[in-house]
């Protein structure tokens, strides 16, 4: 098993494309490049939320093991996500969960004590 794991200080978004980089040299070796490209985006799509809808720091931890991959972002933001279909007037916000609920083979939110977690599962077949 390979495994990632970054801390993400409170409101940096400089980290997105931090962790996409990352991610993408976790996977250069896993062989699915279309499955590679997807888990990129839902990653970049949780770890935005987290840094956005927060004000705390997060963890971010990827493991890709022989049944594929999976990705949580841990934060210490006691409110549950909502998964909601934006409006015409929202532009583009809004989609991140609907987007992991889309591409993910799986996902959930975990509550713990003080905050949650966002993961998503790939399985490691074709895209």
């Amino acid at each position: 098993m390979s495994h990632l794991r970054r801390r993400l200080r409170r409101c940096d978004l400089r980290a997105v494309p931090e962790v996409r980089r990352a991610l993408r040299e976790l996977l250069a070796h896993w062989g699915r490049s279309g499955r590679s490209e997807t888990a990129e985006l839902l990653t970049s799509e949780i770890v935005t939320n987290a840094l956005v809808h927060t004000d705390q720091e997060a963890l971010l931890t990827a493991t890709v093991g022989p049944r594929g991959l999976r990705v949580e972002v841990r934060d210490f933001e006691g409110r549950r996500p909502r998964l909601r279909i934006p409006n015409a007037d929202e532009g583009t916000h809004g989609r991140g969960l609907l987007l992991v609920q889309s591409l993910a083979d799986a996902w959930g939110v975990r509550m713990h004590g003080v905050g949650k977690a966002v993961w998503f599962e790939l399985d490691g077949g074709a895209a």
